[in-house]
């Protein structure tokens, strides 16, 4: 075939150039015993790898398919391996087809069909790693947009020449000069890097929150430290694959640091905060804190710039980790500790108040959650009020007298009934009500 193409775009002179090739490539392998040989062993090596397929899967699903309770490494794992059992067809006719390619070359010297094939199985594979395996968006959207056109090109035999004209094109950042290849294979290698970053937190996070034996501050400790060490050795191994030095990062740590120091002083301040606070262990997830300005919630999550209260009635409450540190903040729970409440109520003048302290205390005491240590129910005379005498009673509990305990309105509920039973009365307010000049007829 013969084309005029010097009045044609250059691209459509490549194109064409393609074209022309495989077309010549075509009747090649149409032409050549060689080549249909080749196609045979295509043929035999995709049966081969079926047949081997059907007979190994169900036995490595049941193998790696672990009891849905068990949350160990080990099933975790297994759960992580058995994603990839799709993929057992297009790898075993991969390798029974490179078996096949080795045959022909040395029968016949050459082996460009079967090679071709064997690619083609490859592309397959990526096929199914995408569209079935990888559950990640972000992922997904990697390889679908960059990884399948990569191995198509692979398989159609121009990543070479692909690549050769992206090692030309290069991209300046400053003093950093990369090429768009290198662009490339960093996000794909970020993306994995990162992927396998995440999970490995996710998994090291479950296994440090199962070591009950270690304090609860000491566990966040250990996670965050975890999370720094795995994400910051993913950014150091995807800086050598980009092929980046990292003294070319000078400038722009530089730059990091003068943005700490005036723009983003406060987020410093509230992570440093954070370790502080999870070193020394002042305030940890499950502790009942008051804060300065009144507001109080169980805290129930820390992050690296801040801590979530959630109140008694739902609301959450996100507080920066430096508010811990530069202001009072009142600590109801210190893990488990016990606390001391007071209720207040009033008897009659015509009572003998000498009785009234032992009736109350030994009627708060048969509350199930009133402690006899550190103190017992202690009843005080608090004064003599307008109405009647002003009373108190000191009680200890484990806990926070809100939500879902009751512990005050329980006390007052059996000091009432105390008082009802030993017949002494609750005031209620009396005025006396002077009329002068002649009474209403």
């Amino acid at each position: 075939m013969n084309f005029d193409l010097a009045s044609q775009p250059e691209i459509v002179q490549r194109a064409l150039a393609y074209l022309l090739q495989a077309w010549d490539i075509a009747k090649v392998w149409l032409l050549s015993p060689a080549a249909w040989s080749q196609f045979g062993l295509l043929l035999a090596a995709f049966l081969l790898a079926l047949l081997l397929t059907r007979r190994l899967r169900p036995w490595l699903e049941r193998l790696l398919t672990p009891e849905a309770d068990n949350r160990s490494v080990f099933a975790t794992s297994r759960r992580f391996l058995l994603i990839f059992v799709p993929l057992l067809l297009p790898l075993f006719a991969w390798a029974f087809t490179a078996l096949g390619e080795q045959v022909t070359r040395q029968l016949f010297g050459s082996g460009a069909v079967i090679a071709f094939g064997k690619r083609i199985f490859l592309f397959i594979a990526a096929r199914i790693l995408v569209r079935e395996i990888v559950t990640d968006p972000f992922l997904k959207t990697v390889g679908r947009f960059i990884l399948l056109p990569i191995m198509a090109l692979y398989a159609l035999g121009l990543l070479d020449d692909s690549i050769a004209q992206l090692n030309e094109m290069t991209v300046r950042l400053g003093n950093i000069t990369f090429s768009v290849m290198a662009l490339i294979r960093g996000v794909i290698a970020g993306s994995i890097l990162f992927w396998l970053g995440r999970w490995s937190n996710e998994q090291t996070g479950d296994f440090i929150e199962r070591q009950e034996e270690m304090q609860p501050a000491t566990r966040q400790l250990a996670a965050k430290a975890a999370e720094v060490a795995i994400f910051g050795l993913a950014f150091l191994l995807l800086m050598n694959i980009m092929g980046i030095p990292l003294t070319s990062l000078a400038v722009l740590g530089g730059a990091i640091g003068v943005g700490l120091g005036f723009g983003l002083q406060k987020i410093a301040a509230n992570y440093i905060s954070g370790v502080i606070l999870l070193l020394e262990g002042q305030a940890t997830v499950g502790d009942y804190v008051e804060l300065d300005n009144g507001e109080s919630g169980t805290i129930i999550k820390t992050t690296a710039r801040a801590m979530i209260l959630e109140t008694f009635d739902g609301r959450w409450i996100v507080v920066p980790n430096e508010d811990f540190i530069t202001t009072r903040v009142i600590n109801y729970s210190d893990q488990g500790s016990a606390n001391r409440y007071e209720v207040a109520f009033s008897v009659s003048y015509d009572t003998d108040i000498n009785l009234v302290p032992d009736i109350i205390a030994a009627a708060v005491s048969r509350h199930p959650d009133v402690l006899q240590e550190p103190e017992p129910p202690d009843c005080e005379l608090r004064g003599f009020g307008e109405s009647g005498v002003d009373f108190g009673v000191e009680f200890w509990v484990n806990g926070i007298d809100d939500g879902k305990n009751k512990y005050s309105s329980d006390v007052l509920f059996l000091i009432w009934n105390a008082l009802r039973e030993n017949g002494i009365e609750i005031p209620y307010p009396h005025r006396v009500i002077e009329m002068r000049g002649p009474a209403p007829s």
